[in-house]
């Protein structure tokens, strides 16, 4: 049975659960969340407050709260507020309290994802590693430490939460929590631990009283009361749905992109296709859709996961930066604004699904003869299809929906772009290309003799670091009866990364993968007579954040061997010293206080690995996103006045030979107006008079829409509706809308055309129509002005420059 098939049984039943004890505020039935008595459609955004900063929080709420959401979701980050057992901290970027009230002081709710493990690309899937070494646990099993440090964890977030009365029950904003996180991914590996861990876990959390509902997503076995809710990209034509007649559908991670990792090739998500599978979802009987992300931010410090980046979902509706990714924000926000429109309707008891054709279909939600609304599919991804509905004939693009509010007049389609898109442009303030600018300290190479921590083993690695450190030294000496320049040294590792050094030379290095973490690194040995010492420089780049058993996860080196003429010595059962860290590291090179003269000497242009370097800098002047370009580097870590900024790792490239990042964001309090320290740890060979600082900033819009479009939902909004009909304004046509970033204005007009124009935004020219009054009219419209709208008609052009030809305008404009 469908689950839309399943939702239409049980709306006879209307049955509501009541989740609140002693109230009712946040309740739910088989068509949505029931909020203060009145059926819900709710859009909200993912964004993650430990990845921006208090600083930001308002103006990115503020510009999800413009793009249509109703809701700010977030997950609850374990590791990062218990990072030692019985040692909590919420202060500064983890305030999670202070986040909850800006969301509310902006009249949006809250979906709580408590976890407590998340995954989110955030190291260890946010679990402390402390719980790594209770005795006799496993993560995420019927197991009784685990299930007591979960539990425990649970009961101070929500403790903490209600003393603060941020639950909707309380008259807060929180509306709905989230207890463990896509467990149906794994559960199997579990055998028998699992399904009673999945009941367990949900009891734990029904018992905490919140009064709010509770989900859990891809948990098909979610016991009652709590929901089932889908996680993808097409949860429309995935999800299989409720798994029980009185839940809602609800949908917690819309992807709006491909989360990246070192070396994978950038993979983003269209504005068309989130929008059509956002509109199939609820046209299918969905009430609630969550984008994740809407703004993804930065991974600051060590938190990322392995072979993450530093940069997290910039192609996200807010980018890392919090500047508008368009056309996502304004085509969603355009889907938001038509879908609430029909919301009446949508709520009604009243649907009916046909079809219009092998791979079309209407969904239609009548209330009474007077409110009617439909969604027109076509799920033909390659050509048009003309529909005929309700006596009318109406034109669908390919792989789209046609939302009618009326269930005459097409409101918004899925894939008709009406909104402008926008080009990011990194401006340089400051070039950091002067020796005299530049202290350099080299980093200590240990050896085996100053070693005090040995074992006669290869000790795993994130053991031994307990992560308190992505460095961990692997340090053996040997004798050696003459010299050799012909020995060869082979490493097997499941690190993700390997520097190696004999006699306190660098040999080389070598890496893993997001998907192959095992490599192996091998070079020829220049050995001298007498004792050599070799030291190996093991790197974790973020802990594992998914799949079962994650306690059992091992990294660092598996197995040594040289090669000496016909001779094979293995080094993996042999007398090791270890070194956790380096010694930058643990005198704090990276703080104000640390940097003493003592520790530092004049740059020298002759780099080697494992370097640090330090400089003094101005803020740049203005309030555009700061960040550091590190395109001269090679892999590393940086700060700013004692904060770390992310790791980096421009060296690991794409298969065309492109590195995924090279800005790594500044937050602008993280800075001062001037005397600011710049703090760069260099694994490899990187020049850092390559780097530079600069400002992020729109810089250019454009816009390109047809006649065939649909006019801006918005002109839906301030109609009269009398006995039942729409008094439409006069002139109701699309139009191209462009608006610079506040404090810009559009300096000029790169190129217009009303006709035929070829192209997209990022390449275009005119076609064979062509209004020859084109610039001037939109020049007249637009310039020095921070918005603009064109209509796109033959009267707004003085004429037709071509009868009978179906006509775009296309404008290409400057921001300054």
């Amino acid at each position: 049975m469908s689950w839309m098939l399943w939702w239409s049984l049980s709306l006879s039943a209307s049955a509501i659960v009541i989740m609140a004890h002693g109230g009712s505020n946040v309740t739910y039935d088989s068509r949505s969340l029931v909020i203060n008595g009145k059926h819900k459609i709710i859009f909200s955004g993912s964004i993650h407050y430990p990845r921006s900063t208090p600083q930001m929080w308002p103006y990115l709420i503020s510009k999800a709260r413009a793009g249509g959401l109703d809701a700010i979701d977030t997950y609850v980050f374990w590791n990062l507020h218990e990072p030692q057992q019985g040692q909590h901290d919420f202060s500064g970027r983890k305030d999670l309290v202070r986040f909850i009230k800006e969301v509310h002081a902006q009249g949006l709710y809250v979906c709580l994802r408590i976890g407590p493990f998340i995954e989110g690309e955030w190291t260890y899937g946010g679990l402390p590693f402390w719980l790594h070494d209770v005795p006799g646990i496993v993560f995420r099993s019927d197991n009784k430490p685990f299930k007591y440090h979960m539990e425990r964890y649970a009961k101070m977030i929500v403790k903490m939460l209600k003393a603060e009365k941020l639950y909707a029950s309380q008259g807060g904003p929180i509306i709905l929590s989230q207890i463990e996180n896509e467990y149906g991914n794994v559960e199997a590996a579990f055998h028998e631990k699992g399904p009673p861990y999945v009941k367990w876990a949900a009891k734990m959390a029904v018992g905490l009283h919140t009064g709010v509902p509770w989900v859990m997503c891809k948990q098909d076995d979610a016991p009652d009361p709590v929901i089932n809710a889908c996680n993808g990209l097409r949860c429309g034509e995935t999800f299989s749905g409720p798994n029980s007649p009185r839940k809602p559908a609800i949908w917690t991670e819309n992807w709006t992109s491909v989360y990246q990792t070192y070396g994978k090739e950038t993979r983003s998500r269209s504005a068309e296709d989130i929008a059509f599978h956002a509109a199939l979802f609820i046209a299918k009987g969905g009430s609630f859709v969550n984008y994740y992300m809407y703004h993804g931010g930065t991974n600051f410090g060590r938190t990322a996961a392995e072979y993450v980046p530093t940069s997290y979902y910039d192609q996200a509706p807010l980018d890392e930066y919090g500047l508008l990714r368009q056309p996502k924000h304004g085509h969603l926000k355009e889907l938001h604004a038509a879908i609430k429109l029909c919301r009446k309707p949508l709520l009604s008891r009243k649907w009916i699904n046909f079809s219009l054709g092998q791979l079309q279909e209407a969904f239609a939600f009548e209330r009474n003869s007077d409110n009617c609304a439909a969604f027109l599919v076509n799920h033909d991804g390659r050509s048009n299809a003309t529909v005929h509905f309700k006596g009318s004939s109406y034109e669908l693009p390919p792989k789209s929906i046609s939302i009618l509010p009326d269930c005459k007049t097409v409101a918004f389609n899925t894939a008709q772009v009406s909104t402008q898109y926008g080009t990011r442009l990194a401006t340089r303030r400051h070039k950091f290309d002067s020796i005299e600018q530049w202290k350099e300290y080299k980093e200590y190479i240990p050896s085996f003799d100053k070693s005090s921590l040995r074992a006669d083993m290869l000790l795993e690695h994130m053991n031994t670091t307990k992560d308190s450190s992505d460095y961990l030294w692997y340090t053996f000496r040997f004798h050696q009866n003459s010299s050799d320049a012909h020995s060869v040294l082979t490493v097997n590792s499941l690190g993700h990364n390997l520097h190696a050094f004999v006699n306190g030379e660098f040999i080389g290095s070598a890496h893993g993968s997001h998907d192959n973490k095992s490599f192996i690194l091998q070079r020829i040995l220049p050995l001298k007579r007498g004792t050599n010492y070799v030291s190996l420089l093991s790197v974790m780049t973020g802990l594992p954040d998914a799949g079962a058993y994650l306690e059992r996860r091992v990294a660092g080196l598996r197995r040594v061997t040289i090669q000496r003429q016909h001779e094979l010595h293995d080094f993996t059962s042999y007398l090791w010293g270890y070194k956790v860290g380096l010694s930058g590291e643990n005198i704090q090179l990276h703080r104000n206080n640390a940097s003493v003269k003592a520790y530092w000497s004049r740059y020298a242009s002759s780099s080697q690995p494992l370097s640090w370097y330090k400089s003094i800098f101005d803020a740049p002047v203005g309030n555009d996103p700061v960040a550091l370009n590190l395109a001269s580097m090679g892999k590393g870590e940086a700060w700013v006045n004692g904060r770390s900024i992310g790791r980096y790792w421009v060296s690991f490239l794409d298969s065309d030979g492109n590195p995924y990042q090279t800005w790594n964001h500044i937050p602008r309090s993280f800075l001062k107006p001037s005397g600011n320290l710049l703090v760069i740890l260099e694994e490899e060979r990187g020049n850092p008079l390559g780097i530079s600082l600069g400002t992020m900033s729109i810089t250019k819009v454009c816009g390109h829409v047809s006649v065939s479009h649909p006019p801006p939902v918005i002109s839906w909004q301030g109609e009269n509706q009398i006995n039942g009909t729409r008094k439409r304004k006069y002139g109701r046509r699309p139009k191209v809308q462009l608006r610079c970033p506040r404090g810009r204005k559009i300096s000029s007009v790169l190129f217009s055309s009303f006709g035929t124009p070829s192209g997209d935004c990022e390449t275009h020219a005119i076609g064979s129509c062509h209004a020859s009054n084109s610039r001037a009219t939109v020049e007249k419209a637009c310039l020095g002005k921070e918005r603009c709208s064109i209509p796109v008609s033959t009267k707004n052009f003085k004429g037709d420059p071509c009868p009978g030809i179906a006509k775009s305008l296309m404008v290409d404009a400057k921001c300054a």
